[in-house]
């Protein structure tokens, strides 16, 4: 008897252990952010894009047209059991340039700054989708013309 409360203790200490560490945090870290002290060394209207990709490299992305600015984008991400990911933390930096490839601007937006952009999708109505098969049948007989035929 002694034996069975023994395992049967062990058995609920183990499923307490796992359930309390499946219900812990998960973070996830997306993308790349340059440091402060990586941005230090840059001047702005003196160093050039070649100068900026030396030094903290090129992103991964860029503006639409060649020569566009550059946007480096960190990204913290929570998942916490079954609840759906929430994004922690996001840092953008934008570097901007002349039409000289020199800097003309750097800037740092973070969570706080975003705006929730909705997006809509714009759908065509149909008529086909009240009318049933047999109804849309018959509805093309008076649409014949005798006259094509000829």
């Amino acid at each position: 008897m002694f034996g069975f409360q023994l395992r049967l203790t062990r058995a609920l200490a183990m499923f307490c252990l796992v359930f309390t560490t499946a219900c812990t945090a998960s973070y996830q870290n997306h993308g790349y952010v340059p440091s402060e002290e990586d941005l230090a060394s840059l001047v702005v209207g003196v160093d050039t894009r070649a100068t900026v990709d030396d030094v903290i490299g090129a992103p991964s992305a860029s503006g639409l047209l060649s020569g566009g600015d550059y946007y480096y984008v960190r990204s913290q991400i929570r998942e916490y059991g079954m609840f759906k990911p929430e994004v922690v933390d996001r840092q953008v930096l934008a570097i901007s340039f002349n039409s000289d490839d020199s800097i003309a601007n750097i800037e740092r937006f973070g969570l706080e700054d975003g705006h929730v952009v909705p997006l809509t999708r714009r759908v065509t109505n149909s008529s086909v989708v009240s009318n049933g098969f047999i109804r849309q049948i018959f509805g093309n007989f008076g649409n014949l013309n005798p006259a094509d035929f000829f």
